[in-house]
Formats: structure tokens, C-alpha cells, sequence
């Protein structure tokens, strides 16, 4: 899961449930042929984490009894303030858990760059991760390798789209498709067809589908293109002109802080697209659920979920630090990710083997092939430096919009990439 989702979402690596501070925890090995000192490994979350990260390590250093790996746990709001605190003291971490803002590091030259390193080791990311193989880089450089990585999926309800004689959603629907499906999966003041698409990774993808890019190829913003409007105008319009979509009020009338997964779990939308997470609110629903791909527009394009494993620039033995992240994002290692329903590994392998698709916490039958189906048109998010500051742009330059106050894409767009244009460096 991304940091950015950590701050909403009901599990959010269970994150705001940690104390402030930092729990750290030890595997040891021997210390031959290598220094005393352990390799210290960052991370943010909460309970499931610290578990399923140690077990790793443990299997790590049952495997490499010469490397010592400490895990330091960091409440996900202070992450970013804390590791970066350590950097700058010259006693980063050895290993760090990066995501969207990997490039405000590595823009600070805070991050090791990992080419040189993946291939002393024989590291084929493409193999290993297929489409988010180099999906942590910054100018043509790698700075983090994957390790948790689902796309956004398709929730369900299907006992309503039995009841209404509604196929399942596939990979092949279009946008007529979907909003044909929420029209008739509505009921006014009851349910609605789509939990929304208000957060970046939902209305992006509207916009990769139909042809558009947030940032172009010369790094200039490009978030008033026809194709972008187009896309951001289709998912509002979902909600002040079609209804489909429960307004903010409306969410706020089914209790404090609702949003989509929420209200897909209690039966009040029909399809909700979001992250692996949504799964572990689904234990006690009153109906039948499944999952299915993203939906397509003009061609298929989807966000991905996650998070990615990086060296500090500080760091004491990159080389041992690469080598516990080269077995971390192996196979073995990665089983464990979805053996304690903590996420999607990265690991491509994994999310074809029988361990995911049937996971045994599992209770009832789902279709987690899926995740492996949206891996091949997964697109690659622009983590620019300015990541930090462009979200805020957005969230600034649409509040009126997604509140329905101003319900022109055009002129909501036009307003955010002139205030892109003046953060953005590379648009200068």
C-alpha cells in the first residue's frame, strides 16, 4: 500500500494505531565475514507489519547466517521526517521503505542509486516485477526495487448484480459499460452504482485510459490536456450529473469518515475500486463479493499500489543491504506477504502461485487472479520530487470540483497545471 493511503484507510498499514516512537527488532547472525554492526531497515505500519517484515528477516537470516538485519517500526505520519532526520545525521538506515515520494529523496541524493547493484547481482527486474520493475527511478536511474505492489481493483457486490441481471465487470467493459451498470445499480437515497473516484490513483487512471499523462515526456505537467479533462469531467459527472456516485454529504449521513470501502462493505455502493486492504473489511458482509479488473477506456491502464525497498546514501555495506533486498523480494520471502493477508507481493511469481490465488485465511471464494491479470497494464506514475507539493495542488485546485460547486474539468485543470507549471522544475 502507498504512503499517501496509509493517512485514510482503515487498515493503512494499521499505522495510526502505532505509539510514537520506533519499535525496533533484531534477527541475528553470526558475524562472519562481515562487521558486528547490523544492517538497520526502516519501515512504517502497525502490528501486521512488524510481524510479516520479521519473518522475512528471520527467513533471511536463516538463509545468510552472516547478515544482522535491525527493524526499526515508524509510525507511518513521521516516517518521512524521521528516516530523512537519520540521513542527514550520516546514520540513515541500510534499508528503507520508500513509495510515491521516493524521488524527494533521491532528488536530495539521500538514495544509492541500485543499478550497478541489481546487476552485480543478476537481478532481471523486469523479470522479477514485470511492468513496476523501475517504477521507484528518477532520471534513468533505479532507487528502489518493489516489494509490495497490487493494481487497483474492482470490488463488487454480487448478489446485486445477480439481482438486477447485471454481468460481472471484466477487464473489457468501457466507460458506457460502467456507467450503464451504476445507473442501474442505483437506488436513489439507498445504494449507489460507484463508491467514486475522487482520489488520485482512481481518476488517473480515467485519464491514462483515455490517452492523457499527468506529466509529459519532457517533464512538463500536462493535466490540462484535452484527454485529461476529458477523463476528470467523466468520473465528476458520475456524481453531479448522473448520481451514481454518493456526494460528501451523503457519505457523512452513513457515518464518520466513510468513504467508498466503507460503504461497499455495508452494502451502500455497488463497485468500489481501491487496494488489496479492502479485502480484510469484507470478513462479515451480509453479501456475495468478488473482484474484477479495471475497467478500460480508449486502452487499459490501471495505478498500482505499494511500496519499494531503497539504500540510504548513508548506508555502511550497501552491498549487504543489497543482498537482504535481493532475497526480501525473492519468492521465499515474499510468500509471506500474503501468507498473514498483510498485502500483494511485488513478486510476480508469487502472485501466480497457488499460496495467493487460494490464500488460506481466505473464507470465501475470490477471484485474486486478478491482480496478476492488471500487472500488465499497470501504468507508471510520475514520482517527481515535487510529489509532496503537486498533491497538494490538486487537492487545492478540485476541492470545489468533487464538491460539485464548480463542475467544469476544464476550468478546475486549467487553474491546477498553472500552479504545476510554477512548482514543477522541470516545467521552467
Amino acid at each position: 500500500m502507498s504512503l499517501d493511503r496509509a493517512k485514510v484507510s482503515r487498515r493503512g498499514f494499521l499505522g495510526l494505531g502505532v505509539a510514537a516512537g520506533v519499535i525496533t527488532l533484531t534477527a541475528c547472525g553470526s558475524s562472519s565475514g562481515s562487521s558486528d554492526e547490523p544492517l538497520v531497515m526502516t519501515v512504517w505500519g502497525g502490528e501486521t507489519d512488524r510481524s510479516t517484515y520479521q519473518k522475512r528477516i528471520d527467513l533471511l537470516v536463516k538463509k545468510h547466517p552472516d547478515l544482522k538485519v535491525k527493524l526499526q517500526l515508524i509510525p507511518s505520519d513521521s516516517y518521512a521526517q524521521k528516516v530523512q532526520t537519520m540521513i542527514a545525521g550520516g546514520n540513515g538506515p541500510d534499508i528503507m521503505q520508500v513509495a510515491e515520494n521516493v524521488n524527494v529523496y533521491s532528488s536530495k541524493n539521500q538514495l544509492r542509486p541500485l543499478d550497478d547493484l541489481a546487476k552485480k547481482a543478476g537481478l532481471d527486474l523486469q523479470k522479477r516485477f514485470g511492468a513496476i520493475g523501475s517504477l521507484y527511478s528518477y532520471q534513468d536511474k533505479v532507487y528502489a526495487i518493489p516489494d509490495r505492489s497490487g493494481a487497483m481493483i474492482v470490488y463488487y457486490n454480487k448478489t446485486l448484480f445477480e439481482s438486477k441481471g447485471i454481468d460481472a465487470p471484466t477487464a473489457d467493459w468501457t466507460w458506457d459499460d460502467a456507467l450503464a451498470a451504476f445507473k442501474e445499480l442505483t437506488t436513489k437515497g439507498k445504494t449507489w452504482g460507484y463508491g467514486g473516484a475522487g482520489w488520485w490513483p482512481q481518476w488517473w487512471s480515467f485519464a491514462y485510459q483515455n490517452g492523457g499523462t499527468i506529466i509529459d515526456a519532457n517533464g512538463r505537467p500536462a493535466v490540462d490536456s484535452d484527454e485529461v479533462v476529458e477523463a476528470l469531467q467523466w468520473a465528476g459527472d458520475l456524481l453531479f450529473k448522473h448520481g451514481v456516485v454518493p456526494s460528501k454529504a451523503e457519505y457523512a449521513d452513513m457515518g464518520a469518515d466513510v468513504g467508498g470501502d466503507q460503504a461497499f462493505a455495508a452494502g451502500k455502493v455497488a463497485v468500489n475500486a481501491t487496494g488489496f486492504w479492502a479485502i480484510s473489511g469484507l470478513a462479515k458482509t451480509e453479501f456475495e463479493w468478488d473482484i474484477a479488473p479495471m475497467w478500460r477506456g480508449k486502452k487499459q491502464a490501471v495505478s498500482s499500489f505499494g511500496s519499494g525497498l531503497a539504500i540510504s546514501r548513508t548506508a555502511k555495506n550497501p552491498d549487504n543491504a543489497f543482498k537482504a533486498i535481493d532475497f526480501l523480494t525473492s519468492p521465499e520471502a515474499q510468500q509471506q506477504i500474503i501468507a498473514t493477508g498483510q498485502d500483494v507481493p511485488a513478486n510476480i511469481e508469487v502472485q501466480q502461485s497457488e499460496a495467493f490465488l487460494k490464500p488460506a485465511w481466505m473464507k470465501t471464494t475470490v477471484n485474486m487472479g486478478v491482480f496478476a491479470e492488471s500487472s500488465s497494464f499497470l501504468f507508471k506514475a510520475p514520482f517527481i520530487p515535487e510529489w509532496n507539493e503537486m498533491q497538494a495542488a490538486f487537492d487545492t485546485g478540485l476541492a470545489d470540483f468533487w464538491l460539485g460547486k464548480q463542475k467544469s474539468a476544464k476550468v478546475a485543470l486549467t487553474a491546477v497545471q498553472k500552479n504545476l507549471e510554477s512548482i514543477i522544475k522541470s516545467a521552467g
